[in-house]
């Protein structure tokens, strides 16, 4: 009884440490100019690549509170606006805007188009030139192949097994009659 009390105690003593988020690291930011309204842009990996995840975090000189806003990415491929989205908080830091674990899929100079709206107005504002460097290690098709292999050998394993199988079954039937 004494040692499930002592389980029960220590497994909440350690939830809260389990359920700690880690914090955002910003490791660069950017300064862009949202009409009326600084803001600082901050990503928590630098140089940016293509397919590799990170954070985003928006920050508006006098913070957030009182004003919306959204976001929308220029994509370099195409060249064309994608959807706006609202700016909402960012999960792990709740005084800002912000992005959780996103990546930018494909390598180039990105723009990054805000909209504010506070009590000084409205204001339009972008971060351009963004550079996402190509995507970090093999290409995709290689990773895709190679990850594929094992899925392979056991499709392949169970095709023999099986044909073993069926000729054994096949082998012992009904002894014949004459």
């Amino acid at each position: 009884m004494l040692a499930l009390a002592a389980a029960i105690g220590l497994l909440f003593a350690t939830t809260p440490a389990a359920n700690a988020y880690e914090p955002v690291n910003i490791v660069h930011t950017e300064r862009v100019q949202v009409g009326p309204y600084g803001m600082t842009v901050g990503f928590s990996t630098w140089p940016l690549r293509a397919m590799q995840s990170l954070d985003f975090t928006f920050i508006p000189d006098d913070g957030i509170a009182g004003k919306s806003g959204t976001l929308a990415f220029v994509n370099p491929e195409t060249g064309r606006l994608g959807r706006p989205q609202p700016l909402a908080k960012h999960p792990r830091k709740l005084e800002v805007w912000g992005l959780d674990i996103r990546a930018l899929q494909t390598q180039g100079s990105w723009t990054f188009r805000f909209e504010i709206e506070g009590p000084a107005g409205k204001g339009t504002g972008e971060l351009r030139d963004l550079a996402v460097l190509e995507q970090p290690g093999p290409p995709m098709a290689v990773s895709w192949s190679i990850s594929l292999i094992p899925l392979i050998v056991l499709a392949v394993l169970i095709a023999v097994a099986w044909r073993r199988t069926k000729s054994r079954l096949r082998g012992n039937g009904l002894p014949a009659t004459v």
